[in-house]
């Protein structure tokens, strides 16, 4: 797939617009009261953080065109589902959204086909789980989601794996002030939920230098397993700097304890 075209689906790239935090609040308040322009205006003030996800699949045939305009789409719902009371950037929700997209536009037309029965019965599933974390800011169990659709969870479960495609832990999902957000990075991580890790008291001190938001970000991600967005939320800043803060909680844990 080439990348280095200038014009894309009629749009050239090289003079994308660029919104301001400021803009971006502006525009926002307008298009939650209906307003049709300025939700243009800011889709397309948005078009760059399309035009570098779709860059991510340069490893794929898929033409270049099309992968901006199924990126567009996933910017569009991200825009018509955004939350404002979540206390997140925007990027930070659309980015995972945008991503979901392509890879679902990649998968139906993978060269290994899944049959369609299969695939309808995972993508009901998926918009049911969505429907419903819409209601209840949870996420739905297997078998929550097979009663509400009358389907077998462990006909849910081969479904859902039958779509997906092996992704690296450590592929990149976002990207801000030069520190990237990887794939690993939102994965809770069960294993360092024991006990164990408490009792080393060298552990301990080097926790215990932290700085009260550090210790925090640590606690949550290593003591009780959740994951960066989970943080992000509780502690209400953006992901990226979750990100940012536990690498640098990690260094200085490392260089006290080296």
């Amino acid at each position: 797939m080439a990348m280095y075209k200038v014009e894309i689906c009629g749009v050239n790239t090289s003079q994308l617009p660029l919104l301001t935090n400021e803009e971006k609040t502006e525009l926002f308040e307008k298009i939650q009261q209906g307003d049709k322009e300025a939700r243009e205006k800011f889709i397309k003030g948005n078009l760059r953080l399309v035009l570098s996800i779709i860059q991510r699949f340069s490893g794929s045939n898929e033409n270049v065109d099309d992968l901006f305009q199924i990126g567009c789409i996933g910017l569009m719902k991200a825009v018509d589902n955004f939350d404002t009371t979540l206390n997140v950037k925007f990027s930070t929700y659309a980015v995972p959204m945008i991503i979901g997209e392509v890879r679902r536009y990649l998968r139906d037309n993978n060269s290994i086909r899944v049959s369609r029965s299969i695939r309808d019965t995972a993508y009901k599933a998926i918009y049911m789980k969505e429907s419903m974390m819409k209601v209840s800011d949870k996420e739905p169990t297997v078998e929550e989601l097979a009663q509400k659709l009358e389907i077998p969870a462990q006909d849910i479960v081969f479904a859902l794996d039958a779509i997906q495609s092996p992704v690296s832990l450590y592929e990149p999902v976002y990207a801000e002030s030069g520190d990237n957000l990887y794939i690993m990075d939102q994965i809770s991580d069960k294993k360092n939920k024991e006990e164990k890790w408490v009792e080393q008291i060298s552990l301990k001190a080097a926790i215990d230098r932290l700085s009260q938001r550090e210790h925090r970000i640590i606690e949550l991600r290593y003591f009780e397993g959740k994951t960066q967005m989970e943080v992000a939320q509780e502690i209400q800043i953006s992901q990226a700097q979750v990100s940012r803060l536990e690498k640098r909680a990690l260094r200085s844990m490392k260089n006290y304890l080296a």
